[in-house]
C-alpha cells in the first residue's frame, strides 16, 4: 500500500520527510555500500533484486485516485541484505515511481515511511526475537520471520498508512475510506506472506549464503 496522490496535510508531508531522511540516514551512517564494493556478487544480486521489486510494483491495483495497493517486498528484501540495503532499494523504488509519474514527490517521505521504514522495523523485531529467543531451527525461521513476520509487517505498513490519513487527512472522504480500507488490511496480509515465504524457503534451500539474516551453521549443520 502507497500513496499516489496527497490527500496529507502540509504538515504530515513536511514530517514523514524528516522521519524518512533520519532513517535514511541512519542506514547510509553504517555505509553499506563497502559491502557492495567488496562484495560483486552482492552487487549483483541487490541490483537485480531492486529491479525486480521496481518490476513488481507496476502490477497494482487502485481503487482510488490516491491509493494504491501493491506488494512490497520490504521484508524479503530485509531478510536477505538486512535493512541498511533493503531501505535504500526501498528509496531508489520509490523515486522511480515519482519518475515514470505513478507517485507524487511530497509524497516521498510517506511513502518511504510506510512501504519501507515500518516493514523494515517490524520484520527486524520479529528476527531479532525469532535469532535471540527461539530454537534454532530452519522451519521455526522461515514459519516465523518468512510467513509471519511478513504478514505482521504488511500489517504494520497498512496500519500507518491509514492512521497517517486519519490523523492528517484533509478530504473527509478519504478519510472515511480509509477507516473502510483498514478493514480488509487482514486480506493484503496472505498475499505477501505468500509470496514472501515462498521465495525465501527457496533461497534457504538453494542459496541459504545469500540471506544475510540466516546463519546456516546454527540452523542447518547444528541440527
Amino acid at each position: 500500500m502507497s500513496f499516489a496522490q496527497s490527500v496529507l496535510a502540509p504538515w504530515a508531508l513536511l514530517l514523514t520527510w524528516l522521519l524518512s531522511l533520519v532513517v535514511i540516514a541512519w542506514a547510509l551512517w553504517g555505509r553499506p555500500w563497502q559491502v557492495l564494493i567488496a562484495d560483486t556478487a552482492l552487487q549483483h544480486r541487490w541490483l537485480g533484486a531492486t529491479l525486480a521489486v521496481m518490476l513488481m510494483w507496476q502490477l497494482r491495483a487502485q481503487a482510488v485516485d490516491w491509493l494504491t495497493l501493491h506488494l512490497v517486498f520490504t521484508v524479503l528484501m530485509t531478510l536477505v541484505f538486512k535493512a541498511p540495503l533493503a531501505l535504500i532499494s526501498n528509496v531508489l523504488v520509490n523515486i522511480t515511481m515519482v519518475v515514470i509519474g505513478r507517485n507524487e514527490w511530497m509524497l516521498l517521505g510517506a511513502n518511504v515511511l510506510v512501504t519501507g521504514i515500518v516493514p523494515a522495523a517490524v520484520i527486524g523485531t520479529v528476527w531479532r526475537l525469532v535469532d535471540r529467543r527461539l530454537p534454532d531451527n530452519l522451519m521455526v525461521f522461515l514459519f516465523a520471520c518468512g510467513f509471519f513476520g511478513a504478514a505482521l509487517a504488511t500489517l504494520g505498513g497498512g496500519l500507518a498508512a491509514v492512521l497517517l490519513i486519519i490523523v492528517a487527512g484533509t478530504d473527509p472522504e478519504a478519510i472515511y475510506l480509509a477507516q473502510e480500507y483498514a478493514r480488509f488490511l487482514p486480506l493484503l496480509m496472505p498475499s505477501e506472506a505468500f509470496i514472501t515465504g515462498m521465495l525465501l524457503s527457496i533461497l534457504l534451500v538453494y542459496h541459504p549464503d545469500w540471506v544475510a539474516t540466516f546463519n546456516d551453521h546454527r540452523y542447518i549443520d547444528l541440527q
